[in-house]
């Protein structure tokens, strides 16, 4: 049964959207996971219900809120629903949409700060921009307030990460993101939700890649292309194989896959560059050597990380839950060939480490999570040579000048008041 939701002032019947509810409790601040589980909650109280009003779908969400979290929490979306009449956000191009609380927390996140001080510093001023009655604000001037306000709040440096990360996202550069791993490391976990994060919505994985090739090119032609990366070395053409050492021989069977899939690669990275779209290329076949097939007149941030499960228990731990979760994937496969795959995430690592590309230990995800977003705020940081001013509008070197000694809130009224030109920078078209 679909249920309608209610508008009586607007005199309006709509069908409940999961979706739409998702997006309104990540901009109140809540995690992907944790909105996408509460939403899926309230969907299945309304199940059986036909009709509901706003005020009663308003009241059915608090309650979960309150039973999962606490009252800053519910209060917090609240606001979130009152904030579209109170406080508009107008674009470079002159489009408007309603202040996100969620939204902000989430480019703080991507410009490297932990989750807790992006919180804080966004709660610190959306309700500054409420205490100062700002019902408009331009992105050029929440921009240099939140700067003004990291400076004063977190320090130099942190400011500094946002004004990098706020100069990438209007530069229309596109960011390529290789992320490599062997088996059970959590590369398409990681893809999706640093794709989520940074806002990047083109995914490749490699496994795909090599499905792809593999229902084009016949077993008997390519029989290495068939297998396994830990298993094909077995289809190589060498006859003393039993002779051989088996680190050496995985090393090369995973070679020989990755020479085959580096034109699909190739070719998928020439065309997001091409379109100026960043893209996430995830596979144990995202090696680090693909990056010296991006033209160096590209224009393109390029980071490569190397995921690793560190501890042999845990790697097992991990492919004996894709059993019960997801048995399409064969796990019990991997567990028989457990050892293979830690030989050949052995040597994975040594070839990060002989390209001398970050490794980042996945043990722990969200430090994995905030590990890699770091990574790739420091490619930035070495490329980046500009000023606040040049950011976000010249305008905004004089009220520096005009604010010496006053606080950032001091600040405020000055930055609304001001009619910022826009800097040389270019709208964003990431993601």
């Amino acid at each position: 049964m679909k249920t309608f939701v209610i508008n009586q002032q607007e005199n309006s019947r709509t069908p409940f959207l999961r979706g739409i509810l998702i997006r309104n409790l990540i901009a109140a601040g809540l995690p992907f996971e944790e909105a996408y589980e509460l939403a899926n909650q309230v969907r299945e109280e309304l199940a059986e219900i036909e009709e509901i009003s706003i005020a009663d779908l308003d009241r059915l969400v608090s309650a979960q809120l309150d039973s999962r979290y606490n009252a800053e929490i519910r209060a917090q979306y609240r606001s979130h629903l009152a904030a579209p009449s109170k406080i508009k956000v107008t674009s470079q191009g002159g489009a408007e949409s309603a202040f996100s609380r969620g939204q902000l927390q989430r480019s703080l996140q991507s410009s490297a700060l932990r989750a807790e001080d992006a919180e804080q510093i966004t709660s610190h001023i959306y309700n500054q921009l409420l205490t100062a009655g700002v019902n408009q604000i331009s992105t050029n001037q929440l921009g240099y307030l939140t700067f003004a306000c990291l400076q004063q709040e977190l320090g130099k440096a942190a400011a500094r990460q946002y004004l990098v990360w706020s100069e990438f996202t209007r530069s229309g550069r596109p960011l390529l993101l290789l992320i490599c791993g062997a088996v059970g490391s959590g590369k398409s976990s990681m893809a999706t939700e640093i794709g989520h994060r940074l806002d990047i919505v083109r995914l490749q994985s490699t496994d795909m890649l090599r499905e792809v090739m593999r229902s084009v090119i016949p077993k008997k032609l390519l029989p290495v292309l068939h297998c396994s990366s830990f298993d094909a070395w077995k289809k190589l053409p060498i006859d003393d194989k039993q002779g051989r050492d088996q680190d050496m021989l995985i090393a090369e069977g995973y070679r020989s896959q990755s020479d085959l899939l580096a034109l699909a690669c190739e070719s998928v990275m020439r065309r997001a560059i091409r379109e100026s779209t960043s893209l996430i290329l995830e596979g144990v076949h995202a090696q680090p050597e693909l990056l010296q097939l991006v033209p160096a007149d590209s224009g393109v941030i390029m980071v490569h990380v190397t995921l690793a499960v560190m501890k042999e228990k845990v790697l097992k731990t991990r492919l004996q839950g894709r059993s019960a979760s997801q048995p399409q994937r064969r796990a019990k496969r991997y567990l028989k060939k457990f050892d293979s795959i830690w030989r050949l995430q052995n040597f994975v690592l040594s070839e990060a480490e002989r390209c001398d590309t970050p490794i980042i230990p996945n043990d722990d995800r969200e430090a994995a999570i905030f590990q890699l977003i770091s990574t790739i705020n420091q490619e930035l940081s070495r490329q980046f040579r500009g000023t606040p001013a040049e950011v976000f509008g010249r305008e905004f070197e004089r009220i520096r000048r005009q604010s010496t000694g006053k606080t950032w809130q001091q600040q405020l009224p000055l930055m609304v008041q001001a009619k910022v030109a826009p800097g040389p920078s270019k709208p964003a078209k990431h993601g």
